[in-house]
């Protein structure tokens, strides 16, 4: 073909390119004999930057480009650089990649464009036709050695002074095929074997001998400038390079998408040498690569590491529930019957005799109830797709071990204060096989009601509450020390009280405790806003005290808590169900404190 301005490679099989890949001898065959744009630095998006146009010609070694400049004030300035020797470099962009192990199969070219450095090292400028100098043809090579792992940085560089090699004017002795009158085989199209970028000449080899050190002595003083991060970048370049997979479609490759689509995101060789040599001026990775129009800038970095394998929980506080479960007491059956007599009343107090008088017996209350159980569960589904597709982490274990913390918590809250839900739920727990302590019988939960003054303050309500539970300590008829379990916001009230003098009454939870006589303080919570009417009037829980090992739960060999598992055919789905049957109540009578706050009247 004689009507071109220059010729040369656009791309050279088998070489290693610096994003890691190798192009493939047969990848962009039938790309032969095709015509296509000739562009400034892949910017396709701009009809400005169309400088002429390129017909490929693919042979044995790659796909050779005679281009051919338009004569727009663009394509006229590109042609003087060319002919200057001012842009050497060519690069190709093209898309419906095949790649196996980061070698490139099969390809579509879709234009081919000038650029300052190319990431091919064998894709350049051989010769440039100067018309109207009566067939005089000035040379333009670029001259590059067998690339190692090592060099991925060096030819990037954009500054031809590195490497006298990069300007064949500088000694025309140093590739006598820089010329081509001085030997017609210069042309690779004639003598594949001639070319340069496939078999050096002896002088040349030993020249690219005695500059290897140079080269290499070069790439050490580049690398040890850049921070952290730009060496981040590197490693993760290289690690690319060497990564095996199987072969595939690719799913985010530097050639995804078409030319004519709007707000591509396609990093094309050219783009990522002259951002990378930005980044080691300015410092910055990512703003380089924003720079050059390249926005998804976390495709090139490795990818987030969790931290944590499963999915953290976003939940409640429930440090209080392991501390409910394993403190009440447990029987091995779950129908339970609690008996009681009360030899508190008068009646019930010996008595004296007197000498020839009938003597009168005692009269003693029975007390006794029945708690029957109630089954308490959770069920979930996960479709199989789902479990298949989740290979984080276990997925089934993970459902398992919430199943099982929501499980115990709804427990812990139904031996407490109920599950909260309407008398009508059907989901509610039964409180009659299940009996919270709030709301139990007199017999068993001694109920405090504060009246604090209209208009008290918070300090004056929180002072009231701990002289009502130090008063009310003499109620409680329960076995040892018991414990208060009450609200974050009440016990800092508590902890917030000061004296006369503005000094901290109980500095710290023990203190407060010691003057509560209790084993411990607990903060709950589902007692948070907690909360009944009767009548026009609202009661606020404010805490409960008791000894939970007053508190008996029993469940049957077979009723204790267990998992379940099936799979649904029809929906495809895995189900899982735990449960437990269990009954719930206090043994003892008066064996519960609790206290509420007479709150605002109910609107009728």
């Amino acid at each position: 073909m004689d009507n071109y301005d220059f010729k040369g490679w656009a791309t050279r099989h088998n070489v290693l390119c610096s994003d890691g890949r190798v192009i493939k001898p047969n990848a962009f065959k039938h790309n032969d004999q095709q015509t296509v744009p000739l562009v400034w630095n892949h910017n396709h998006k701009d009809a400005d930057n169309v400088l002429g146009h390129a017909f490929l010609e693919y042979r044995d070694e790659g796909v050779y480009a005679y281009g051919k400049f338009n004569n727009t004030s663009q394509g006229m300035n590109a042609k003087e650089l060319v002919r200057n020797g001012d842009i050497t470099a060519l690069s190709i962009y093209a898309n419906k990649l095949k790649e196996e192990s980061k070698n490139v199969l099969h390809g579509d070219i879709r234009e081919v464009s000038l650029v300052l450095a190319g990431a091919n090292p064998g894709a350049h400028i051989v010769d440039v036709l100067a018309h109207g100098d009566d067939g005089e043809v000035t040379g333009a090579v670029i001259w590059f050695e067998e690339l190692g792992m090592n060099d991925l940085l060096s030819h990037s560089d954009d500054d031809p002074k590195d490497d006298p090699k990069d300007d064949p004017k500088d000694d025309p002795k140093d590739d006598p095929k820089d010329d081509p009158k001085d030997d017609p085989k210069d042309d690779p199209k004639d003598d594949p074997k001639d070319d340069p970028d496939i078999k050096h000449s002896e002088e040349d080899k030993n020249m690219g001998d005695k500059d290897k050190k140079v080269e290499e002595k070069t790439i050490q003083e580049v690398f040890d400038t850049l921070n952290e991060e730009q060496k981040t970048m590197v490693y993760a370049l290289l690690a690319i390079a060497q990564d095996e997979g199987e072969k595939k479609d690719m799913k985010q490759n530097a050639f995804e998408k078409d030319i004519d689509v709007k707000d591509e995101n396609v990093l094309t060789h050219a783009e990522f040498e002259a951002a990378f040599a930005d980044a080691k001026k300015n410092g910055s990775i990512r703003d380089a690569f924003l720079a050059h129009g390249i926005t998804d800038v976390d495709v090139l970095f490795p990818e987030a590491q969790a931290l944590n394998k499963e999915p953290e929980l976003i939940k409640r506080n429930d440090g209080w529930v392991s501390r409910v479960i394993n403190a009440v007491s447990k029987s091995p059956f779950s129908k339970v019957k609690t008996t009681g007599a009360n030899i508190t009343a008068e009646e019930a107090r010996a008595k004296g005799y007197v000498k020839g008088e009938q003597k009168v017996e005692g009269v003693m209350a029975a007390l006794k109830r029945v708690t029957s159980p109630t089954t308490v569960y959770k069920f979930e589904k996960l479709d199989r797709d789902d479990v298949l597709d989740i290979v984080d982490f276990d997925v089934v274990v993970y459902m398992k071990k919430v199943m099982r913390t929501l499980l115990d918590e709804e427990l812990a809250r139904a031996f407490l204060i109920g599950d909260g839900r309407s008398a009508i739920d059907e989901n509610k727990v039964n409180p009659l096989n299940i009996r919270p302590i709030w709301g139990d019988n007199a017999v068993y939960t001694v109920n405090r009601v504060l009246v604090p003054t209209e208009g008290a303050s918070a300090a004056v309500k929180a002072k009231q509450f701990i002289q009502d539970m130090i008063r009310a300590r003499k109620l409680y008829k329960g076995s040892g020390n018991p414990s208060l379990y009450t609200t974050e916001d009440e016990l800092v009230e508590m902890l917030l009280l000061e004296d006369t003098n503005g000094r901290v009454i109980y500095d710290t939870v023990d203190k407060l405790k010691t003057a509560l006589r209790v084993k411990e303080i607990i903060t709950v919570t589902p007692m948070e806003g907690v909360n009944r009417v009767d009548g026009d009037d609202q009661y606020d829980l404010c805490g409960i005290i008791v000894n939970l090992a007053d508190y008996n739960v029993g469940a049957d060999k077979g009723g204790q808590t267990t998992m379940f598992e099936d799979f649904d055919l029809n929906f495809n789905k895995h189900e899982y169900l735990i449960e437990t049957r269990v009954s719930g109540a206090l043994k003892i009578p008066y064996s519960a404190l609790t206290f509420e706050r007479k709150g605002a009247v109910v609107a009728g």
